[in-house]
């Protein structure tokens, strides 16, 4: 087999705390490890390999993209005017919406982590759909695991977390497309739970609802703590110091945080948004409304069994998303789309 040399390019990877650098690096880390590629990343001058791989949609990458060489971009968002993710003028989001459209189009082939976006992109981009593939997020359980009652003791201690509270944890920039204003009411009606958010305003005063999340982040109800942007190296340890995760987002695409805490086996409860159906292969845990989730967040607090069940739904999606069997799908899939351009190798 031709061994394959992709020249990676991705921008922000400075930015703490938002998930495409998260997912930028556990991708470029796995493929590093197949025997028949060679990776460069963000390589500018190299001029002999086989495929560009785009992660993000940066305007000098568009520039980068040659006609004879394959071209593939990685789809972590399709941009909606309803996202909560950026807030800007209507004019600029369309522009903005209309680039981002024009980039992925540009490309000879996409991929997508999440197979309920393929319509999306058949349809709004204009992708015939035997470009798309889709090939699932991962994250080595090297890097995210269980620890030791001792460590854990250590680390709330550090984060000034309670030692005998239950600990409910949200990840995530804090925009309002996560759902972080039901998190701090859900926080508000269950005074003897103890949350905590890791993460904050990755693009400062862009983000949408700033204004209230600011407010809200300044004068928190007693029983929620925000930790702010915690360095990647350091989540393990978050994760392993809660009880559970909480995720209310409204809007997700494949959020590397639920693969986290699959690893580190731990119960989670999200939103009932369609685009998980896709994803996860098993049961999973949802609501639909603040009543839900607290009545659920009590349950899983109070009830042992339900809260092993749970674990077990855990355990059963994170072999799914096992290093081994996503390093195949990589693996076969760079030298599927090389055979597909033979005119343009």
């Amino acid at each position: 087999m031709k061994k394959l040399k992709i020249n990676m390019h991705a921008g922000g990877l400075k930015i703490e705390g938002q998930g495409v650098g998260a997912n930028f690096f556990e991708q470029v880390d796995l493929v590093k490890k197949i025997d028949s590629l060679d990776i460069d990343i963000n390589n500018h001058h190299v001029k002999r390999f086989d495929i560009n791989h785009f992660h993000t949609v940066n305007p000098t990458f568009f520039l980068r993209m040659k006609k004879k060489k394959i071209n593939i971009c990685y789809v972590h968002f399709i941009p909606d005017p309803n996202d909560g993710s950026l807030k800007m003028p209507k004019w600029m989001f369309k522009i903005y919406r209309r680039y981002v459209f024009k980039f992925y189009k540009k490309t000879d082939e996409a991929i997508v982590v999440n197979p309920y976006y393929i319509n999306d992109l058949v349809t709004k981009v204009g992708i015939e759909k035997e470009k798309v593939t889709y090939i699932p997020n991962f994250v080595s359980n090297e890097k995210f695991h269980s620890l030791d009652k001792e460590t854990i003791e250590k680390v709330k201690e550090e984060f000034n977390i309670p030692k005998d509270k239950f600990i409910v944890l949200g990840v995530g920039q804090t925009q309002t497309r996560k759902g972080i204003l039901d998190f701090a009411k859900v926080a508000e009606s269950n005074p003897t739970i103890q949350f905590i958010w890791a993460g904050g305003f990755s693009f400062g005063k862009l983000t949408d609802g700033y204004e209230e999340i600011k407010k809200l982040m300044d004068n928190p109800p007693a029983n929620l703590k925000f930790l702010g942007i915690i360095p990647r190296n350091r989540m393990n340890e978050i994760f392993n110091v809660s009880d559970m995760l909480f995720l209310p987002s409204y809007q997700e695409l494949f959020p590397m945080t639920l693969l986290e805490c699959l690893n580190v086996e731990k119960p989670f409860l999200v939103r009932d948004l369609d685009l998980y159906k896709d994803i996860f292969l098993s049961k999973y845990l949802v609501g639909n409304n603040n009543e839900e989730f607290s009545e659920l967040i009590n349950k899983i607090k109070n009830d042992d069994n339900f809260k092993n069940e749970v674990i077990g739904y855990s355990k059963e999606i994170k072999d799914f998303y096992s290093e081994e069997h996503v390093k195949k799908l990589w693996d076969e899939y760079y030298h599927r789309i090389y055979d597909k351009y033979p005119e343009k190798h």
